[in-house]
């Protein structure tokens, strides 16, 4: 490896810094003036000066230098600099070909470098997200109250000319998805049992049929597939998560999977689809992934999944439903991320 040995030079590179380099050893000097940062600076060049110059976006840039992509970065706190001599880095990322499931796989790994939030930070975006899902995902099932009502009914309150059932499907759900986040913390396997738990918060309006497997055949109405027969849950339902956990497939995929085959099983009489999207949701909390939330505009698209599914034996409608609001989740947080750098440089 090549030395490059600073401290008989007219400036000096500060030390306590990380280097990345593929063949340069730089050895820092201890002696650090203002005069010497001033010419740091001009040597070196930030993320978003190198983002300009070269036409990546500063996501990718980070994602870059942590790769070791570019000979010579410096991570300096939460921020890296470069060479401003540095060459454009070789993306290696297939341009036209690369799948979103790669992109996911990249934004999780920049995800998991950062510092994480705090309890109470990650507390309130889950409480956000956690009105938004609700109300997506009951109406999707038919429930009629508003986004605004669906808030307001999870703060406690009753909103007049609308059906009991919604305010409790509404409330069911809530309770559901925090057992769902506890479940996240302690890691819990997902498993027969787990599943009828879920469903029994979810099932708030139905007290009779909470948390057990249907007893009679049932329809789902404009759906081109016919749910299995009840003596056939059981069995269907064991050989599902003897699967699930034999897979080896990407997260997505094996959601998307696992999803199309629970609703095709359809185990309950009632609130198979808020059951299944909160197990979704689970298996991708347990993963390091933020959950995602179908949304209600979205609905005749999921439908159509279902049908490309049992009809075509296409999964990857689904798939790429939800790789894409996987996808629309992470450039969420990452967000979140970008702005609290800058406020921390702003300091």
């Amino acid at each position: 490896m090549n030395v490059v040995d600073l401290r008989n030079q007219s400036y000096n590179v500060p030390i306590n810094k990380k280097y990345y380099s593929d063949n340069v050893d730089i050895i820092p000097n201890a002696r650090y003036t203002i005069l010497e940062r001033e010419v740091f600076d001009i040597l070196y060049m930030t993320v978003r000066e190198a983002s300009e110059k070269w036409g990546i976006s500063d996501r990718r840039m980070r994602v870059l230098c942590s790769e070791g992509k570019i000979p010579g970065v410096i991570h300096e706190g939460r921020s890296w600099k470069m060479p401003a001599n540095s060459k454009k880095p070789e993306d290696g990322r297939r341009k036209t070909k690369e799948s979103l499931l790669e992109i996911i796989d990249e934004k999780k790994a920049e995800l998991d470098f950062k510092c994480p939030l705090t309890e109470g930070e990650l507390e309130r975006l889950m409480d956000d997200f956690s009105v938004e899902y609700t109300y997506n995902s009951n109406a999707i099932e038919g429930n009629i109250l508003t986004l605004r009502e669906t808030d307001l009914v999870l703060r406690g309150l009753t909103i007049d000319h609308k059906p009991l059932k919604d305010h409790m499907e509404a409330t069911g759900h809530k309770e559901a998805f925090q057992f769902v986040q506890e479940l996240v913390k302690e890691q819990v396997p997902i498993s027969e049992n787990v599943i009828k738990q879920i469903h029994y918060l979810v099932l708030a309006d139905k007290k009779d049929d909470r948390g057990i497997y249907r007893r009679i055949p049932v329809r789902i109405m404009g759906a081109k597939h016919e749910p299995v027969q009840p003596y056939l849950i059981q069995p269907k339902m064991e050989q599902l998560l003897f699967d699930y956990k034999s897979s080896t497939e990407h997260i997505v995929r094996k959601m998307a999977w696992f999803h199309m085959e629970f609703e095709g099983i359809h185990p309950f009489i009632d609130g198979n689809g808020r059951t299944g999207r909160l197990l979704v949701n689970l298996e991708l909390m347990k993963a390091g992934y933020p959950p995602i939330d179908i949304k209600f505009a979205d609905r005749i698209a999921y439908y159509d999944a279902f049908d490309d599914y049992f009809i075509k034996h296409n999964l990857g409608t689904m798939e790429k439903l939800f790789a894409k609001y996987l996808n629309e989740r992470l450039d969420s947080y990452l967000a979140i991320f970008d702005n609290l750098n800058r406020e921390y440089k702003d300091k």
